[in-house]
């Protein structure tokens, strides 16, 4: 694995110092970004996986949280979002062939964190989007021994009368070579630009939303606009698969808020019902992004998911030792 230097913005990003980005090429030559930010101890280190139109800077104060708790945090740029290769011409557009595609990107995540020598044990954390493409990566042996999920992308929240419309244009405009499109109801704009604090479906706290922002707004290369018409028929697909396949025999801990708006809280409560080794911490008055709401719960969700994780590991220790 050949790493590169790549700009990571520390100031926007306000998370643990020496943080740094590298270029990452893929296996079909995409050019993706990931980003490290160290912890003086190295207890472990947490693979973080963004949800779609996020990037790394936007998990700084994340980052920072796990590094007082002494783990390291890798986190990725999606091909097609934050400063990895854009996959069309316009590049306000989320797009992406195929699903499967990112675990491309999670190939070549990994074989950083091993160039690098990150510390383990490693764990996932993901988020939405993330939390689709991380579910795969688990099933098919992503070398970690936990998981993390924040309003994981197991199912898009949809109303019943238009899933068979986003079905069946999705998978036309594929066919006849408009794919790229937006899909209905989005726009090229990013949402933090377009949507008053008062109107968003992601936090309640303020401050962070203005955090989120402010990222967008000095560095507009970071912001991403509505899915393609493909995007979503592919996600689509790609989510329905999941839900026939058995969840990997590993610990987990899911996040869901009581106001989720996002994604399909119905399929997440379902999985989690059946995760051997897994929980579902329910927050009430939670939006889609808990990950971003205020320090308190922030820092409450770090303390949960990683002591829940720790006493699952140690049994399995025990009988190995």
């Amino acid at each position: 694995m050949i790493l590169s230097d790549a700009p990571l913005f520390a100031d926007l990003a306000d998370g643990p110092e020496g943080a740094r980005g590298y270029w990452l090429r893929t296996e079909d030559g995409v050019r993706v970004r990931v980003g490290h930010f160290p912890s003086a101890t190295g207890r472990g280190t947490i693979l973080l996986f963004p949800g779609r139109t996020e990037y790394i800077e936007k998990y700084g104060r994340n980052a920072k949280d796990f590094a007082d708790h002494g783990y390291d945090v890798l986190a990725i740029d999606w091909r097609g979002q934050g400063l990895a290769d854009r996959l069309t011409s316009n590049r306000n557009v989320g797009h992406v062939e195929h699903f499967i595609d990112y675990q491309m990107d999670v190939a070549a995540m990994v074989a950083a964190a091993q160039a690098l020598n990150l510390p383990r044990p490693w764990y996932l954390l993901a988020h939405s989007m993330g939390g689709a493409i991380g579910l795969r990566a688990a099933m098919e042996g992503l070398p970690v021994e936990g998981c993390i999920f924040s309003a994981p992308m197991w199912g898009i929240q949809l109303p019943q009368a238009l899933r068979p419309v986003a079905w069946t244009i999705g998978l036309c405009a594929s066919q006849i070579g408009c794919g790229s499109a937006f899909a209905p109801s989005t726009k090229p704009e990013s949402q933090l630009i377009t949507e008053d604090f008062s109107e968003n479906k992601l936090t309640r706290d303020r401050d962070m939303y203005d955090y989120m922002r402010s990222h967008v707004l000095a560095q507009p290369d970071l912001g991403l606009g509505g899915p393609s018409l493909r995007w979503l028929y592919q996600a689509l697909s790609d989510s329905k698969a999941l839900s026939r396949r058995p969840s990997p025999n590993m610990p987990c801990i899911t996040w869901l808020g009581s106001d989720e708006a996002i994604v399909d809280a119905d399929r997440i409560r379902d999985r989690m019902a059946h995760w051997p080794g897994g929980t579902l911490e329910q927050i009430p008055g939670g939006r889609h992004e808990m990950l971003m709401e205020h320090y308190d719960l922030r820092r409450a969700m770090v303390d949960r998911s990683l002591g829940y994780l720790q006493a699952q590991a140690a049994p399995a220790n025990a009988r190995s030792a």
